[in-house]
């Protein structure tokens, strides 16, 4: 059984939350689980404190009383960095989903989300992979992300600012970047800009037409070549660096299947 910790003032959305779980444990779609409440930031740290040995991940909103933007998320990673926190948020700003993975969030999802979207963030998060998704991926960039900057507006009484967001991608230069580009192979672009439109390994496979493992080694080998550990670490790199290349690839812009409904949110 999971046990999971939901942060959000609001108790009408958390208890849906619940009901929406619990229905899918109760038809068998999904494992079980024990949804723990709080509603606010300091509220959530003692819950954390109280069961630190049997959480397995936080979904957190980012309009807590306590908290303003992603200050909450900045402030759990320096006090329970162990805890695993997705975002779950009415805020859908592609620069806040970049800026929230930065800070380290395993996950982002909109409170728009359906049952079966949830349900299935849930599942991949908890087996170790970082859910983003799509839709808010393609969105346009926002100039003002909502980030822990931002505070200055936020009531006199909120917490202090937390420190700025560390760098979990290398900054590079455009030159640089577009020097590591050439080395991909046309398939590796196309990989890598589906990767950042928040696609999984699954859809990625499906638009090419090819199996999962040759999506799998071509994201291996796009970690090397851009010289980064990690999927999250590709993803903020090239989101930011991409439109200083040139336009899309062959084989982004023609993808081969068309998107299932099933899969529309990975």
């Amino acid at each position: 059984m999971y046990r999971l910790l939901i942060a959000d003032d609001h108790p009408l959305f958390r208890d849906a939350i619940s009901r929406t779980l619990n229905l899918a444990v109760a038809d068998g779609s999904t494992p079980e689980y024990e949804l723990l409440q709080a509603a606010s930031l300091e509220e959530a740290l003692s819950v954390i404190a109280h069961h630190a040995d049997s959480l397995d991940l936080l979904l957190l909103d980012l309009d807590l009383p306590d908290s303003h933007g992603l200050e909450g998320l900045a402030r759990l990673r320096e006090e329970a960095d162990w805890l695993p926190v997705a975002i779950l948020s009415a805020h859908e700003g592609r620069e806040t989903v970049l800026e929230a993975l930065a800070l380290g969030a395993v996950g982002y999802l909109s409170k728009s989300s359906s049952a079966q979207t949830l349900r299935d963030a849930l599942a991949r998060m908890l087996a170790g992979e970082v859910y983003v998704p799509a839709q808010l991926m393609r969105a346009a960039p926002r100039p003002a992300p909502l980030s822990a900057s931002s505070a200055s507006s936020a009531p006199a009484s909120s917490v202090p600012v937390p420190p700025p967001a560390p760098q979990l991608a290398p900054s590079l230069s455009d030159a640089e970047f577009a020097r590591r580009w050439q080395t991909l192979t046309t398939k590796q672009r196309g990989v890598l800009e589906r990767m950042v439109l928040g696609e999984s390994n699954k859809m990625i496979a499906w638009q090419l037409g090819v199996a999962e493992t040759t999506v799998k080694s071509h994201v291996s080998a796009i970690l090397h070549k851009l010289g980064v550990a990690s999927r999250v670490q590709a993803i903020l790199l090239a989101s930011h660096a991409l439109p200083a290349v040139s336009g899309p690839s062959e084989t982004s812009a023609a993808p081969r299947r068309e998107t299932p409904r099933s899969n529309a949110h990975e």
